[in-house]
């Protein structure tokens, strides 16, 4: 139960960007898009479950004074796996990201996840906990890429569903404020109400 409980909270009650509000960097540059947002949210997902596993793995050999260096070495190990086959396979989604694939390594949930979690508990459930938080990640951002697009060009992941004229300033980076603001509004009147 506990293992499931890790898994769904980085959806709603710990969502990394509607709740927590970690890693808006990327967030508001990348999701133009709900492709965009997904490939980012799913190359988030790899590192962080990739980085959870090895540091919950190795958490008692690493000395105290060298445990976040050790951690950025471990992160950006993964990230340079999924640039190279992003490079390679998806080299489209690579060109969309640019610079944001890199910037995975700096990126403070990857980083706090390793830390506050895998640091502290079993190769499980900081799987588990990596796999949670990445995909409420990846689901924060195809969610507010969805809605960019969908305003901003009629259309939801290259499928065109309207064709009037769209709002042209919600696939901008001022629309990217103003979407998340709501999804922001409304995932918090949701989390109340639950609560």
């Amino acid at each position: 139960m506990s293992q499931m409980k890790n898994f769904t909270k980085g959806f709603i009650k710990e969502n990394p960007v509607f709740v927590l509000l970690l890693g808006l960097c990327p967030v508001l540059g990348v999701t133009s898009s709900a492709f965009n947002g997904l490939g980012m949210g799913l190359a988030t997902t790899f590192v962080l479950v990739g980085s959870n596993s090895v540091v919950s793995m190795i958490k008692n050999f690493i000395p105290d004074k060298v445990r976040i260096p050790a951690f950025i070495v471990i992160i950006a190990s993964f990230v340079t796996i999924v640039e190279l086959v992003m490079q390679a396979y998806l080299p489209v989604l690579f060109e969309q990201l640019g610079l944001f694939i890199p910037l995975i390594v700096v990126n403070c949930i990857v980083l706090g996840r390793a830390e506050a979690f895998a640091s502290k508990n079993s190769l499980g459930s900081s799987v588990v906990d990596g796999l949670g938080m990445g995909l409420g990640f990846a689901f924060a951002l195809t969610l507010l890429g969805g809605v960019r697009e969908l305003l901003g060009s009629g259309a939801l992941f290259d499928f065109k569903f309207i064709e009037s004229d769209a709002m042209l300033v919600f696939v901008l980076a001022p629309g990217a404020f103003i979407a998340l603001g709501y999804l922001i509004a409304i995932i918090n009147r949701l989390n109340k109400k639950n609560a």
